[in-house]
């Protein structure tokens, strides 16, 4: 069993940054790619980005590319998502995601484990 779980969550102004990161424990995750959601309130869970377990493959939601930057580190087994040029529209609950294959994937229903969430806050 995969346990996942992110931190780095917080309040910051528009145009601030904040930099999330993924922890996973359970067994070797590193084989696997790895994706970042979120979820707004009254809205759907959407696709944020992914890597590919050699973190040599990304992909990124066109509302973030460019402004968020996602890495991994196989030997900490930790994923990170780097956010900058926040915007008050990024204000979610931001959930870590694996999916047993080599690369990232956009549907949600893809994913076998997920973290509890974290919330970022944006202010305008």
């Amino acid at each position: 069993q995969v346990q996942l779980v992110e931190s780095g969550g917080g309040l910051v102004q528009a145009g601030g940054s904040l930099r999330l990161s993924c922890a996973a424990s359970g067994r070797t995750v590193s084989l696997y790619a790895m994706g970042w959601f979120r979820q707004a309130p009254g809205k759907e869970r959407e696709f944020v980005t992914g890597i590919s377990w050699r973190g040599d493959t990304t992909s990124y939601a066109d509302s973030v590319k460019g402004r968020f930057t996602i890495s991994r580190d196989n030997v900490k087994n930790t994923v990170a998502l780097q956010m900058n040029s926040l915007k008050p529209e990024d204000t979610a609950v931001y959930y870590c995601a694996e999916v047993r294959s080599p690369r990232p994937t956009e549907y949600e229903r893809n994913y076998d484990y997920w973290g509890q969430g974290t919330q970022v806050t944006v202010s305008s």
